[in-house]
């Protein structure tokens, strides 16, 4: 990352905010028996996270039915497992370390905020109230809110307009390639957290600015670029 005044970070949800694996995997249990499939383990839900509902659905049925049966029930499925979300939604999700503080100390500095998840607009403005993080957003963009998700750079660019800055003066920060690309592919810098999903690879495979241990490393971190915060810095 280049010594830069940062105006802005744009922050994911599932895997950098907030564990939600164990919700994604209720959801879909739920969506699995209804249509009489062998259930789904928490590992396996770790794979396929982080595209948005419409990805995460048609791939569990996808390793369970045939490619002309996944085409038959997928509409019904993606229709059972958001009402089984809707039901659990932050029921089993915890708070990562830091992550409030972190956040208020991007907040101190002056860092306008935006949250941009493939997650649906409305789970994630529920998640980020419960847990009382709604407040440091501006902007709060869902995998509904424009018409592509990440890594496709468009949600990217649609949170930097809201908030009135340049992509060249945010950050995306996030735990999987799909934050890195989108990011990257709108002209801004990135940083990663090491302890989210990344579709089950290593962290080390994703191509970003460098790896923060917490979202209080990542505010430290912009607020000083030149001498960091111990963030490791991959180029």
């Amino acid at each position: 990352m280049t010594a830069r005044r940062l105006k802005a970070a744009v922050v994911d949800l599932d895997g950098t905010m907030v564990d939600t694996l164990d919700d994604f995997t209720a959801s879909l249990n739920g969506m699995l028996a209804e249509l009489g499939a062998r259930p789904i383990s928490r590992e396996e839900v770790i794979g396929y996270i982080g595209k948005g509902s419409e990805h995460l659905v048609r791939t569990v049925l996808s390793a369970r039915f045939s490619a002309e049966e996944t085409d038959a029930r997928f509409a019904h499925a993606l229709d059972r497992y958001q009402a089984h979300y809707a039901e659990v939604n932050g029921r089993h999700t915890e708070l990562y370390p830091d992550v409030e503080p972190g956040l208020a100390a991007l907040a101190q500095a002056g860092v306008k905020l935006a949250c941009v998840t493939n997650k649906p607009h409305r789970f994630a403005v529920a998640l980020l109230e419960k847990y009382g993080l709604a407040g440091y957003f501006s902007v709060v963009l869902g995998g509904d809110s424009v018409t592509r998700k990440k890594p496709d750079p468009l949600p990217m660019l649609t949170a930097c307009e809201a908030m009135g800055v340049a992509p060249s003066e945010a950050v995306a920060i996030g735990d999987s390639e799909n934050d890195a690309l989108a990011g990257r592919a709108a002209g801004m810098a990135t940083l990663t957290v090491p302890y989210g999903y990344n579709h089950g690879k290593a962290i080390q495979t994703i191509n970003s600015d460098g790896i923060v241990a917490t979202l209080l490393e990542a505010a430290r971190f912009i607020a000083n670029p030149v001498s960091g915060s111990g963030a490791t810095l991959n180029r």
